[in-house]
């Protein structure tokens, strides 16, 4: 493979030639800047056979280098031909000072400016531009030019999402959108996220694996008007009756002639998540940028009654699933059948399948047994699929589109027996969970200041664990929504009633043992506080699937937190008892029992 990949770096070394480069910089990301990458846009695969989700490779003239995370230091070396590329820190090596350091004064680099945002580009061309060096934005891609066998994108229609589901209709979402645009002092936005401009037409797609949106852009004006920039070969029967009125459909192609013609238009952009060849396009035609956030993202946040309807039904059936999964590997690890970790997340995946509703993962599964458990974001399908083995800890961390609701649920279980330490570390983090669960607060709290309720009890006996406690899912929609998060250092952005986030802490041991307890929440008005003297907050689980009280230190428990845990067992057993049945429903039984 490394011969494949030695001729493609050779090709585009070719590029830098004929355009007088130095450098050329390859992302991970595509020009949308969304978590998923559809195939077609995997740019950085095709140029260093690197599968993993975050990266970026820097071709120079005689030699590249990848940049990986934490995650992929294994990885890395069973992809990546170290003759062809030298291995740097993603964090700990900033890229553009690698470059000014390799290069030196007078060089060029270039990039792709769409799949950059604006914020990172100004940033780099500032560095580059005082250690004399220029950042140059090519007109095509040195790689989308000599990828010959580039695969198509899907070509499935657009869905119209029923205005039942979403609760409202599209028109209603865009005057309300507008009215924020206005002001921000705009007189239009660039609607670029993927998720933000299907939840403003209720519309979805599948363009991208695990996200069903369908590729494009958006302009809205002021008053509510949009026009939709996307595939005009995926325009579906009925669309413009759908969307309402003062919604313009053009083909994908035609965006670039829309932003030039912007001149003295005031457009809002966030140049944190959208592009920064869209900004720069707008700007050089004589639009007046307005850097703000998203306007879309905060309202979609906030699910109205229909939204939460759906996502709690969807939760409910998904409970049912996962629980028979769960059922069925106790039986085997009975029978002392073990399965490999590629075989569990498939038959989890067959007990979801069954629901006429489901449509795909809402992620790959996080199937880890024993020391793979460490690793929070592992993924069996970067090396080979290790074997269950007895006496060990299986964390399986999963989610499901449905089509009223997006799910996303870890849980930690015993396969035989497991030993005392275990026991007390996945009670911390029991303890941690409950605590978040029952946190009340008032209106203006964001998730910063909720982030020690989860990790208090870790704290008190010296461990810790490096992601976040929680973050915002999205209906039918994108299972990491922003911008509500729950996090030691995230943003300041206040929890409202609607909002549905993850509360999943975690403990890893190196090379043992993983352990993660995840359930969605939805922010709800408090309603159990009786002379409060502030409008205030709580949680309410939509997840409904037992826990493992294998793992359970009784004795590390206070009473209000072991009636917390058997009160949350008698509500899974009311609400998907009657959707169960035979050996399942036996096993739910003794799982749901009081501790």
């Amino acid at each position: 493979m490394s011969e494949i990949i030695n001729q493609r770096l050779d090709a585009i070394r070719q590029e830098l030639t004929k355009h007088n480069l130095d450098a050329f910089i390859i992302p991970r990301a595509d020009e949308y800047l969304g978590e998923y990458v559809p195939e077609r846009n995997e740019r950085l695969l095709w140029a260093t056979e690197f599968t993993g989700s975050a990266g970026m490779a820097i071709v120079l003239k005689d030699s590249a280098a990848i940049f990986i995370d934490g995650r992929y230091t294994v990885q890395v070396k069973q992809q990546v031909s170290p003759e062809l590329f030298s291995y740097q820190s993603l964090y700990d090596t900033p890229q553009v000072e690698w470059l000014i350091e390799q290069l030196g004064a007078g060089k060029r680099v270039g990039i792709d400016s769409r799949l950059h945002t604006l914020a990172w580009f100004e940033q780099a061309e500032q560095k580059l531009i005082k250690a004399d060096m220029s950042l140059v934005c090519v007109d095509e891609n040195p790689i989308d030019i000599h990828w010959h066998d580039r695969p198509a994108l899907s070509s499935e229609l657009i869905t119209l999402f029923s205005h039942e589901g979403a609760g409202r209709n599209s028109l209603e979402k865009r005057q309300q959108i507008g009215e924020l645009v206005a002001k921000e002092g705009a007189d239009m936005a660039l609607v670029s996220a993927l998720d933000s401009f299907c939840w403003l037409l209720n519309i979805r797609g599948s363009d991208v694996p695990r996200l069903p949106v369908t590729l494009g852009c958006a302009l809205l004006s002021a008053n509510g008007d949009m026009t939709l920039f996307a595939d005009s070969n995926k325009l579906p029967a009925g669309f413009n009756e759908h969307v309402g009125s003062g919604v313009e459909f053009k083909d994908e192609s035609l965006l670039a002639d829309a932003l030039a013609q912007l001149d003295g238009v005031k457009l809002l952009a966030d140049p944190n998540t959208a592009n920064a060849w869209s900004q720069l396009t707008a700007k050089n035609a004589g639009a007046i940028l307005i850097a703000g956030s998203d306007p879309v993202a905060l309202p979609k946040a906030q699910k109205n009654a229909a939204e939460l309807n759906g996502m709690r039904e969807s939760h409910v059936r998904d409970g049912v699933a996962v629980s028979r999964f769960l059922a069925w590997l106790d039986r085997k690890v009975a029978a002392n059948i073990m399965h490999d970790e590629a075989e569990l997340a498939d038959k989890l995946e067959s007990f979801r399948l069954s629901d006429p509703l489901y449509r795909e993962p809402s992620f790959d599964t996080i199937s880890a047994t024993g020391g793979n458990g460490a690793m929070c974001h592992y993924n069996h399908l970067d090396g080979t699929p290790s074997k269950m083995t007895m006496n060990s800890i299986y964390l399986v961390d999963s989610g499901a589109q449905y089509i009223d609701g997006t799910t996303d649920v870890t849980r930690t279980i015993a396969i035989g027996d497991v030993t005392a330490e275990q026991q007390k570390m996945f009670t911390l983090v029991l303890k941690g969970h409950i605590a978040l669960d029952q946190a009340k607060f008032p209106k203006g709290t964001s998730g910063q200041q909720l982030d020690g309720f989860a990790r208090q009890y870790l704290w008190q006996h010296g461990f810790d664990y490096d992601h976040g406690t929680g973050h915002g899912v999205g209906h039918f929609l994108s299972v990491h929504e922003g911008p509500q998060r729950i996090g030691k250092n995230v943003n300041g952005v206040a929890l409202v009633p609607g909002m549905v986030l993850s509360n999943e802490p975690g403990y890893y041991r190196a090379d043992e043992f993983g352990i993660r307890i995840e359930n969605l929440v939805a922010v709800v008005p408090s309603t159990s506080l009786a002379n409060a003297e502030r409008e205030m907050m709580e949680f309410d689980a939509l997840t409904l699937i037992p826990m493992d009280k294998r793992l359970v230190d009784k004795s590390l428990l206070s009473e209000a937190e072991v009636n917390w845990f058997n009160a949350y067992h008698a509500l899974v057993f009311k609400t998907i008892s009657p959707l169960m049945q035979g050996e399942d429903l036996v096993w739910l039984t003794e799982v749901t029992q009081a501790i």
